[in-house]
């Protein structure tokens, strides 16, 4: 994990390049960036928005060392006088951002950085990195939320997630997302997620018999969880079901099926465990597991209890990336905007209006200028301003989760659920559109005949 004080060199090289010459120029005015996607991954109905706010702290406190401004001096890059203005580098500008939690669509500004051109620019690649890992990894957290039904889902992603960055900061989108635990201790501990795991096969394999490592996890772990199909599942739970009734004392919370027709197991399992008298032992699953083949077994009354997913949610396995854009739409208060092709802008700061019906269900949102008013409640708030944090602004990880747990209710039926749902409607103001066209009519390159 990169240390907190090596954050500013996590930059791509041409933040620093056009900096310098924003900086050679004087190009010192005012810029708006905006953070958004053009479309969504392909089967995801929404996007659940996370990482925007947490990124505040991190460019706060962002600083250049001098063991960084010599290290950047090694590269022949940089002028002196362009080190000396990197190591007096403080961010000075505003951010506001959604809350963490908000589901979004696309087009919409997840966060906008206001501040001096080169200052915005040397943010680009921390602040994707940031919003676009948490982003995507609450988005598939959040499915499998959906597809559990209520039934607890336990993050075992750690070892197959792309480094241990990753496999740290996840744990905080899956907080936000709703998962009832996971396997890594560190983040469990720092994020407040209750950390939770049972055994591994080696340890059954170590020991003597079967028996003997189940005999050890219950009489050191009270209500451990047994993994019961390193050789024989049917054998297995008869063997936990005879020492049960020769020592009821034993505190058995419930057995784990890791391999195997998870639907056939969990059956005979629950069918033994209630003859026995044991229908307090509940049933997990877990070993490649997605969203998809938890939502078959609990759509076909499979009685699990609980689910450990691993390498999907790590991963986000179906759908990894999300095109996240940081565009700039504002200098010197003008508006600017892209018109590449397929990729054209909305130029100018933005709010984002969310409309509920009588229910409090989400109706439709409206994206507009900054400085229009439309229905709705407004999404971006001031998080950052003139440097600092707004006092308030940033909500505590255990606020924010009940946020997105309440926003992820409030969205129509159709788009809680795996299937492809009816878009969501954004509407773009007339405002916006029309300074679309105004800003196109004026930043067209006027060719001369000749060229």
């Amino acid at each position: 994990m990169v240390p907190d004080d090596d954050l500013a060199l996590m930059v791509d090289l041409y933040e620093l390049t056009m900096a310098q010459a924003y900086w050679s120029r004087g190009m010192n005015e005012t810029a708006v960036f905006s953070l958004f996607f053009r479309k969504l991954p392909e089967h995801r109905n929404f996007m659940l928005a996370c990482g925007q706010q947490h990124v505040t702290r991190v460019v706060e406190s962002l600083r250049f060392s001098d063991a960084q401004i010599e290290r950047l001096r090694s590269l022949d890059r940089f002028s002196d006088g362009f080190l000396a203005w990197l190591r007096n580098f403080r961010f000075s500008g505003s951010i506001q951002a959604m809350p963490e939690g908000t589901p979004v669509f696309p087009q919409e500004p997840l966060l906008e950085v206001e501040a001096p051109i080169a200052e915005a620019q040397i943010l680009e690649t921390l602040l994707m990195n940031y919003v676009h890992l948490e982003t995507v990894l609450a988005s598939k957290a959040v499915r499998l939320v959906i597809a559990a039904d209520g039934r607890p889902v336990v993050d075992f992603g750690m070892r197959r997630m792309h480094g241990l960055d990753a496999a740290y900061r996840g744990v905080r989108a899956f907080r936000m997302a709703g998962l009832a635990g996971t396997s890594n201790v560190l983040a469990g501990l720092d994020f407040g997620l209750p950390i939770r795991g049972t055994m591994a096969h080696s340890f059954v394999q170590a020991c003597d018999s079967e028996m003997d490592a189940f005999r050890t996890y219950a009489e050191r772990f009270p209500g451990t969880t047994l993994l019961v199909d390193t050789y024989d599942t049917e054998r297995a739970v008869a063997a936990i079901i005879r020492w049960l009734k020769s020592e009821p004392s034993m505190d058995i919370g419930a057995i784990r099926l890791d391999s195997g027709d998870f639907a056939e197991q969990a059956v005979h399992c629950r069918r033994m465990l209630d003859e026995a008298g044991l229908g307090h032992i509940s049933i997990m699953a877990s070993g490649g597991l997605d969203e998809h083949k938890i939502d078959a077994l609990c759509r076909s009354g499979v009685p699990l209890d609980g689910f450990g997913v691993g390498t999907s949610v790590g991963a986000s396995s179906d759908a990894p990336s999300l095109e996240l854009a940081y565009k700039l739409t504002e200098y010197a208060g003008r508006p600017r905007m892209k018109n590449s092709p397929g990729k054209q802008s909305f130029p100018g700061p933005k709010q984002v209006f969310r409309q509920r019906d009588a229910d409090g269900i989400f109706l439709g949102d409206t994206i507009t200028h900054r400085e229009e008013t439309a229905e709705g409640e407004p999404l971006l708030v001031s998080t950052l301003r003139a440097g600092h944090r707004v006092e308030g602004a940033l909500a505590p990880l255990a606020d924010a989760a009940h946020h997105a747990r309440a926003a992820v209710a409030a969205l129509p039926a159709s788009l809680r659920t795996l299937r492809d749902g009816v878009a969501y409607p954004v509407a773009i103001s007339d405002r916006l559109r029309r300074l679309q066209r105004e800003t196109l009519v004026r930043v067209q390159p006027h060719y001369d005949d000749g060229c």
